[in-house]
């Protein structure tokens, strides 16, 4: 697989959604864009819940790469023979695990993805969390006033489930409310979903 240009987000032809593309993980794609440079031709994918694994699994599947997604809840002998079956075939493998860290009991399979491309989802920064902010409204059809993600960004809780259970707060109080998405109904979200002392810390 050739390198590819990423735009600002990824659809993937397997899901709709669109994977914001950040310092997160614009390491990851670029990686996972180059199944030539894999070790072994195998990656394996961790991150946090809600980071996008799933979709990014989805687009390189679209690509050509055989895809184990939750292979840390698969058996690790069946792992294996799925292992050996693409080294044999030539085609690359992609395992991605919910579990951080992901211990593996079965030594043969341990060692042969010990030798594999590790990649990791990290934690959002601002400039991120403001694109997923925006992202995540639209995907709802939630008009935010100007200046949302601005104001949200840096007081919102590092972590891509938590995004989502901030944009659905804004969402169901603008619903409860009959009220439009601005700031009154941010800091609502932000006292319900991280606590009045911590939404208010800067």
């Amino acid at each position: 697989m050739s390198q590819i240009a990423l735009p600002l987000t990824l659809r993937t032809s397997a899901d709709p959604a669109s994977i914001v593309i950040g310092n997160a993980n614009r390491g990851v794609l670029d990686s996972l864009s180059d199944t030539a440079h894999w070790p072994f031709g195998t990656a394996v994918l961790t991150g946090p819940a809600r980071s996008g694994k799933s979709l990014l699994g989805k687009w390189v599947s679209g690509e050509g790469v055989d895809v184990i997604d939750g292979a840390d809840q698969v058996d690790e002998t069946k792992l294996f023979h799925r292992w050996n079956a693409a080294q044999a075939a030539g085609t690359p493998l992609l395992l991605i695990s919910d579990a951080q860290p992901w211990e593996i009991s079965l030594p043969d399979l341990r060692s042969r993805l010990g030798a594999a491309l590790q990649l990791e989802i990290g934690v959002p920064d601002d400039a991120m969390v403001a694109q997923l902010i925006d992202t995540m409204a639209a995907q709802r059809g939630l008009a935010l006033a100007d200046g949302a993600a601005d104001y949200l960004a840096p007081r919102a809780e590092r972590s891509f489930a938590g995004l989502e259970k901030l944009v659905a707060t804004i969402d169901q109080l603008s619903l409860e409310r009959k009220a439009p998405a601005t700031m009154s109904l941010w800091r609502a979200a932000l006292d319900a979903t991280r606590g009045p002392e911590q939404a208010r810390l800067l």
